[in-house]
């Protein structure tokens, strides 16, 4: 099977648990967004492009802030679940549609955002077609988000990929690597020869599990929805087990956001 032909079955496979994706997934830290504002130099009612809105994890703040919105959703359940979150808000757009099929109206946006979905975008759409939405001085935001295990981090990571070698066993299965290790879109964007030196900004925060929030969490990613059912299951009791037997049975996940910004050339 190519990249292609998996990248497109694996993001697809979000739109089997919508509700529980728009439950369990967490949402982004207030300083991000105030980090984009100021990188992209939003104005006041700016008019950005969301690409892979979701659930509307990052839409909902972004509404907030009084931004009009188009959100570009794949999944139909995920975007039905994004229109009930963002019911309040009239100058929000949920459009149910592939990005790279849709037909965008004539109108520049002052920013393209996305937020953890960049990736799953073709590659040779990824850049020239936010490019050419952007008014001449708009910027495309990209926030891509990491498990990571920086010092003091909860040790759990490391001891659960036992649980992963004995039920799922790959040589792509290893612990969160450290914050430092982490590379951002900087240098992707500039040699896409259609944008300015980008600039970054990092962010990380804390959530705590239990060990039911925890599977919720594992059972909305596409790594582990692409499992059988049987297989999925058998992990996920020898997680929960392992969460269980803990002193405190609660486990710590440590995320970085990393936010990349350019402006149009």
């Amino acid at each position: 099977m190519s990249c292609e032909s998996v990248r497109h079955r694996l993001r697809a496979t979000f739109e089997e648990v919508p509700d529980l994706y728009d439950r369990a997934r967490p949402g982004y830290p207030a300083k991000l967004f105030d980090d984009l504002v100021e990188l992209a130099k939003l104005p006041e009612g700016a008019r950005l492009l969301e690409l892979g809105c979701g659930t509307g994890k990052a839409t909902l703040p972004l509404a907030e802030r009084g931004f009009e919105l188009v959100c570009v959703e794949l999944g139909q359940s995920l975007a039905h679940v994004a229109r009930r979150n963002l019911a309040a808000f009239p100058k929000v757009q949920i459009v149910q549609t592939a990005f790279e099929e849709w037909e965008p109206p004539r109108m520049p946006f002052d920013a393209v955002v996305a937020f953890t979905a960049f990736h799953w975008i073709d590659p040779e759409v990824r850049y020239p077609k936010p490019a050419a939405l952007l008014r001449r001085t708009g910027a495309l935001a990209v926030v891509s988000t990491q498990h990571v295990l920086p010092e003091g981090g909860d040790p759990f990571f490391v001891e659960v990929q036992d649980d992963y070698d004995a039920i799922v066993p790959s040589d792509e299965t290893r612990p969160p690597p450290h914050p430092s290790e982490v590379s951002d879109l900087s240098e992707e964007m500039a040699a896409s020869g259609l944008f300015h030196p980008a600039a970054v900004r990092h962010q990380l925060w804390d959530v705590v599990y239990s060990a039911g929030e925890y599977i919720g969490v594992l059972d909305t990613y596409s790594g582990h929805r692409s499992l059988d059912g049987a297989t999925r299951e058998r992990l996920y009791e020898r997680i929960r087990r392992r969460i269980e037997s803990r002193p405190e049975p609660r486990v710590r996940k440590t995320y970085l956001a990393t936010l990349t910004v350019a402006r149009r050339l």
